[in-house]
């Protein structure tokens, strides 16, 4: 067999980057890291590298602290029918996405863009995401018993979640505290991590949905989800990703490419919600084109 070597190296001088050889070593580790990370050959210590790291490991000690303080929050977006503007009612099954939200005492609101991914590189999205689905089950619970016709709530699940063997458990233990009657909890999966093992994916979604669990495809036309793949599995809403939606006035492909989302879902039986919708001419091209649901800024 033929093996090929690659080298990288991470690279400390003395004296400027250490006197010792302790110091040297943890910085030419650094520079190491580094190099990894951006597929260089080698690269040089720089001490800002350091300030980095430093700032990302301050960061997830403090979500680690707020995940394990419960400071964390859920907000609820609605979805909003295109054609009555209503959250419920109406021939198209209507409902809220759940967000997790977290607002730190010194840092203040810290963007979603900032910490979820943080939440996946560390794992710490298998503990964040049983908490949003119990947090979701149980807010709907309390809004149930004042009286409050709840919508169906969608909760979203990463790659990590999805992978673990107990995935199907953990959810149908959430969602055993509604008691016998329909659950209202929906998941939402980006395409891209149903497709990593198929016949996996599509075996614990029928288990969830023979349990009255309806499934979302998130950020679609992003990923490389085939038809063949599309018609297998077990979902019922397409979620057009924001990216194609905030440019839908300019000229050219991203409004075919709404129009095609939307006709191939209804082709297959799903219904389509737009995401990251900020504005009325938004919201008048997508109920030309079909659009049964919003999200977005425009709404909430």
């Amino acid at each position: 067999m033929e093996l090929r070597v690659g080298l990288r190296a991470g690279i400390a001088v003395f004296p400027t980057d250490g006197e010792s050889t302790e110091a040297l070593c943890a910085n030419a580790e650094t520079a190491l890291s580094k190099a990894k990370q951006t597929a260089s050959r080698y690269l040089f210590y720089a001490p800002e590298m350091n300030a980095r790291v430093a700032e990302s490991l301050a960061m997830e000690n403090r979500l680690r602290r707020a995940l394990e303080d419960g400071t964390l929050a859920l907000h609820y977006q609605p979805k909003i029918d295109v054609g009555t503007g209503a959250v419920a009612g109406g021939g198209v099954r209507a409902g809220l996405e759940a967000l997790i939200r977290w607002n730190d005492p010194e840092l203040g609101a810290v963007p979603p863009a900032r910490f979820v991914s943080l939440l996946e590189e560390t794992g710490m999205i298998l503990a964040a995401g049983r908490w949003a689905l119990r947090q979701a089950v149980e807010d709907i619970r309390r809004w149930q018993g004042l009286g409050l016709q709840v919508p169906r709530t969608s909760v979203n699940v990463s790659a990590l979640q999805l992978r673990q063997k107990d995935f199907v458990d953990s959810v149908l233990d959430a969602i055993s505290e509604f008691e016998g009657n329909s659950p209202l909890i929906d998941l939402e999966i980006t395409e891209s991590v149903l497709v990593d093992d198929i016949d996996e994916s599509t075996r614990k979604l029928q288990a969830l949905r023979r349990a009255g669990v309806e499934v979302s495809v998130d950020d679609f036309g992003t990923g490389f989800c085939s038809l063949s793949y599309l018609a297998r599995l077990p979902v019922d809403t397409l979620k057009i990703d924001r990216s194609f939606v905030v440019r839908m006035n300019d000229a050219g492909y991203p409004r075919n490419i709404v129009a095609m989302i939307v006709s191939l879902a209804h082709t297959l039986g799903l219904r389509v919600v737009a995401e990251g919708v900020e504005d009325d001419a938004q919201v008048r091209l997508l109920k030309e084109l079909g659009c049964d649901q919003i999200q977005g800024f425009f709404v909430s």
